[in-house]
């Protein structure tokens, strides 16, 4: 990665997202039921985001420290493959992912919030913080988010880099005539 490109030259080249969950897709909060059964808040606009990324041809990726049922369950719903949960190590588990789908480093973005994603951040071509991650890691990004995870953050990514690829006027066309 040549330090002189710009987030839109880099985005441009982006094949695969990949996202953290907690913090990321959701706020980053706990929340247990009456039984100790964790649930999560996830943002509807970032779903519709992931639906546009695959529109778009982009492969959508999740890691998470944590493997929770209600996340796979939310994965499953949005036809996300690439699920790996219960990971800390997640740079190899990344570096895995790649070789397997034949993605360069620079072909990838990644979009984290705390010391579990510096790793993988560091590798890849795009790395992306969200607006209230850790300083460590919005140092390492290329790009932060403006809003915050599990606020649309994952939505934000995904219009950016389908706008530097040229590909988000022709989705908006057709989600605006689906079903004429």
């Amino acid at each position: 990665m040549s330090c002189c490109n710009t987030v839109e030259e880099l985005a441009r080249g982006i094949r695969l997202l990949v996202l953290d969950v907690d913090g990321v897709m959701t706020d980053g909060g706990l929340y247990f039921d009456e039984t100790g059964l964790r649930i999560k808040r996830f943002q509807v606009t970032d779903g519709i985001g992931i639906r546009l990324a695959f529109d778009a041809g982009i492969e959508v990726a999740v890691i998470s420290g944590m493997d929770v049922e209600c996340v796979r369950r939310r994965l499953e719903t949005l036809g996300v493959r690439e699920y790996h949960g219960g990971f800390d190590n997640k740079r190899v588990i990344l570096d895995r992912m790649r070789t397997r789908l034949g993605v360069e480093w620079q072909e990838i973005a990644y979009l984290g919030d705390d010391w579990v994603d510096l790793a993988p951040m560091s590798c890849v071509g795009l790395p992306i913080a969200v607006a209230n991650a850790a300083e460590e890691v919005k140092s390492i990004a290329r790009y932060v988010t403006t809003h915050r995870g599990g606020e649309g953050a994952v939505r934000e990514v995904v219009d950016l880099l389908l706008a530097c690829q040229g590909k988000r006027d022709g989705l908006f066309q057709r989600w605006l005539h689906l079903g004429e």
